[in-house]
Parts: C-alpha cells; sequence; structure tokens
C-alpha cells in the first residue's frame, strides 16, 4: 500500500485539505447568509453560483494548464479559491457573495482537473482502481470532515472562514514541494447533448433531472436545519449525514445494477428518495434523531443514482468514448445544478422549510417516470454485454478519471507536447520520464521519477561538463 501512495501522497494531501475546506464553507455560507438577513431565494441564487462556476471551468480550465502549467495554475487556483473564502465575510453582499462563490465553483473544479489529470499520468493499468478508489473514498471523507469541523465554532465570526481559506491555502504547499512528473494529457469537454442522448436518453435527462435535485440537498440542506431550529452543531450533522448514507450504500447499488436492468435500479431509488423527501415535508417538527436517520436514508437514496446512470451510459458507450461520456453527463448534471436550488429556494419562500423536499419529490417522481417510459421504449442489456460497475469511473467527482490511460490521439484529449507552458525542453521532458541529474566525483546520474526506487545510474560525462 505504501509503495502505491507515495507516489501520489502529496496529490492525496491537497485533495483532502481543498475537500474538507470546501465542505466547511458550503455547510457555513447558507447558515451566514441567513444570519445577514438575505432571503431564501438569494441564498438559492448564492448557492447555483457555485456550479455556474464549475460548468465554465470544465470548458475553459484546461486552457490555463496549458498556457501556464500544472504546478502554477493549481497555485493560482488555490489562491483565489482561499481569497474568496476570506471576502465572505468582509463585503456581505448578496451580489458579491454570488460573485465569489462563482470564483470557487470556478477554482474547484480547475483544481479537480489538475489534480485527476495528475492522477491519471501516475498509476498504471495495474494500479488504477486501487487508486483512484483511495481518491474518491478521499473525497467523501474530507468533506465529511470539513462539514463536521464547523462544531464549535460561532458562525457569527470570522474565524470559520479562516479556517476555511487555511484549509485550502495549505493545499498547495504538497503540490509545490513534489517532485512527481506534471505533464498529462487532458481530457477536454465537449458537450453535445444530441449525441449523448441518442447513446443514452437517460444519462442526458437523469444526470439533469439529478442535478436539480441533489445539488438542492446539498447546498440548500443547512439552511432547512437552521430553518427548523437546529443548532449549529445539528446543522453540522444533518448536512454530512446525507454524504454518509451515499457514501456506504454507492457500491452495493453499483454491484446490484450489475444483476438487474439498471433502469429498475433508478427506479426504485427514485421512488425511495420521493418518498424520503416526502417524509421529511409531512413529519411537523420531527426530533433531531428522527431528522438524522431519515437524512442518512435521504443521502442513500439520491446520491447513488449519478452513479447508475453513468454505468447504464457506459453499457452503451464504446470504451474508446467513455471520457467524452463522462464530461457529457457531468455537464448535464451541472445544468442542472444550477436551476436546482434557485428553483428549490423560490418554493422555501412560498411553503416554508419543507418546500426543499417538495421540490426533491417532485423532481424524483420526474424521473421515475421518464425512466419507466424508457423501459418499454429500449430492451435491457444483457448482463453479458453489460460494464461492470466501476466506483471511481461513476464517481461525480470530476470528467477526468478514467478507468484506462487517456489516448493522446483521441479528438478531445491534448498531449503534453502541444502544451505552450511546456514548450522546448519541457515539450521532450513531457513525453519521457522527468528525470534529475546529480554530480557525484565526477560523474553525471539519472533517476527515473516514475521509479523512485530505481538505483542511480551513471550517464557519460560530455566535455563541456553538461550530462
Amino acid at each position: 500500500m505504501a509503495q502505491l501512495l507515495v507516489p501520489i501522497g502529496a496529490l492525496l494531501i491537497s485533495v483532502v485539505l481543498i475537500l474538507a475546506g470546501h465542505g466547511l464553507s458550503s455547510t457555513l455560507i447558507p447558515l451566514r447568509a441567513e444570519l445577514a438577513s438575505f432571503s431564501d431565494f438569494s441564498i438559492g441564487l448564492i448557492s447555483s453560483s457555485f456550479y455556474i462556476g464549475y460548468v465554465a471551468a470544465c470548458f475553459y480550465s484546461h486552457t490555463f494548464i496549458m498556457r501556464a502549467g500544472h504546478i502554477r495554475t493549481f497555485t493560482a487556483l488555490v489562491s483565489i479559491m482561499s481569497g474568496a473564502a476570506l471576502l465572505h465575510p468582509l463585503i456581505v453582499d448578496p451580489v458579491w457573495w454570488f460573485a465569489f462563490r462563482c470564483l470557487t465553483g470556478f477554482c474547484f473544479a480547475g483544481m479537480n482537473l489538475v489534480v485527476e489529470s495528475w492522477l491519471n499520468e501516475r498509476t498504471s493499468n495495474e494500479n488504477r482502481g486501487a487508486v483512484m478508489s483511495i481518491y474518491v473514498v478521499l473525497t467523501f471523507l474530507a468533506v465529511i470532515v470539513g462539514q463536521l469541523s464547523m462544531i464549535g465554532f460561532d458562525i457569527a465570526t470570522f474565524a470559520p472562514f479562516a479556517v476555511a481559506s487555511v484549509l485550502v491555502s495549505m493545499a498547495v504547499v504538497p503540490v509545490a514541494m513534489t517532485n512527481a512528473t506534471q505533464p498529462a494529457p487532458l481530457a477536454v469537454v465537449s458537450f453535445n447533448p444530441i449525441k449523448l442522448y441518442n447513446t443514452s436518453a437517460i444519462a442526458l435527462f437523469g444526470c439533469l433531472l439529478i442535478g436539480l435535485a441533489n445539488s438542492s440537498v446539498w447546498t440548500l440542506v443547512p439552511l432547512y436545519a437552521s430553518q427548523m431550529q437546529f443548532g449549529t452543531s445539528q446543522v453540522a450533522y444533518l448536512a454530512a449525514a446525507v454524504v454518509v448514507g451515499g457514501a456506504v450504500i454507492q457500491w452495493p447499488v453499483g454491484r446490484l445494477s450489475d444483476k438487474v436492468d439498471r433502469r429498475l435500479v433508478i427506479v426504485g431509488l427514485g421512488i425511495a428518495s420521493a418518498v424520503t423527501a416526502a417524509m421529511l415535508f409531512f413529519i411537523p417538527s420531527p426530533a433531531f434523531a428522527i431528522t438524522m436517520v431519515v437524512f442518512i436514508l435521504l443521502g442513500m437514496a439520491t446520491q447513488p443514482i449519478y452513479a447508475v446512470i453513468v454505468a447504464h451510459a457506459f453499457d452503451h458507450t464504446a470504451a474508446d468514448e467513455y471520457v467524452q461520456t463522462s464530461s457529457g453527463i457531468l455537464m448535464a448534471y451541472g445544468v442542472g445544478s444550477i436551476v436546482g436550488p434557485i428553483a428549490a429556494s423560490a418554493l422555501m419562500v412560498s411553503i416554508g422549510p419543507g418546500g426543499l423536499f417538495v421540490w426533491v419529490a417532485v423532481v424524483e417522481v420526474v424521473l421515475v417516470l421518464y425512466v419507466v417510459s424508457r423501459l418499454f421504449v429500449r430492451p435491457a442489456v444483457e448482463e453479458a454485454d453489460k460494464t461492470d460497475f466501476e466506483f471511481t469511473s461513476t464517481a461525480n467527482v470530476g470528467a477526468t478519471i478514467t478507468p484506462e490511460p487517456l489516448d493522446p490521439e483521441a479528438d478531445n484529449v491534448i498531449a503534453p507536447e502541444e502544451f505552450p507552458a511546456y514548450d522546448g525542453e519541457d515539450a521532450l521532458a513531457a513525453d519521457e520520464a522527468m528525470s534529475i541529474s546529480t554530480e557525484e566525483e565526477g560523474e553525471y546520474f539519472v533517476q527515473d521519477f516514475h521509479n523512485p526506487e530505481q538505483e542511480f545510474t551513471p550517464v557519460e560525462q560530455k566535455e563541456d561538463g553538461q550530462a
């Protein structure tokens, strides 16, 4: 295990720090916005703005990596995200907070692209599944830790924003100090809804609907809990409960979908989601313990749907088009995520805190009806023809996690030698293992970073003293 983690340890540490800061700030901001007397609808707009930035980054963040390189892009995005966290308590205005969250979403998606493309570079076919599984598990754990770290803070103070900023800022240190090779092929997101629809109509409309529902839960549960008169620590526990529920059930549900028609699994999860959401609406002033259990059930019902939809899409996708399909699905999810918090917050204004779960229930019912209609249009995929459920490639943490290395010859993949940031000698380093030279007793030595345990080997010394 140690041999597996050493080459990517710096990246994983950075991921944990970023997501812990993100989990803290995402839970904190709706509460602080309510404390500042922002309207529910304004809070919904602020919540959706994160996804506006996220979707924009899917189209444009690769250009920054090509121009400046992985490390400098990562450093810049971390700095902007850290600064945005600190600006919230300094400029308490909904319009500015909308802009800050847009910036945060853009930086968050851009950092995902850097890290995931780097991980793809640093893994082999033999260990790719294990590495990516560790990465996805860490994303869940880090978000949960970030959400729970809000316990004990006075949300009216500067302190929680400062802690979120510090966590994100510290993420740059492991990456900046790493000696790992940084050039890696980039997969450019190309959102072709017609092609995605022809591949799998459920992938397009299903993920659009899941974005409408899940983004509302992720961003507005703290506001709901606060309006239901739960304390700050209880709000943190409820927000984390949704993530915990989704994390523990995702793999078992995915494996179940390998055995039966995945569409039936989606229908079952959609019905369970609608029923659970309705429970939260109809139970008047539920006790905290009851609410906690229902929130875990809500996470177990809502969060795995995305992964099952992706697996269903992969059943109808050629292996060399996985990246394009997953990118298109992520974009559909992102578009839905922009609209979801706005619509849910509007219902919260009109019918109270429970309006959030009316919205979730309605969206889930629409999803169920749509998927059921598709059962009569397209036959089920035979079990023998299914693509095995992959915990990593179906997670909605990015668009570049791939079961196989990216193909530099593919139309949507840009090879490192084409990056302006790696012109000249750096372009050669992008095509080979990054190496270092040291001078020892008149001889020069080279080490391959892809194999850090390899002995230093002498190379011929030229007359000018350069190896």
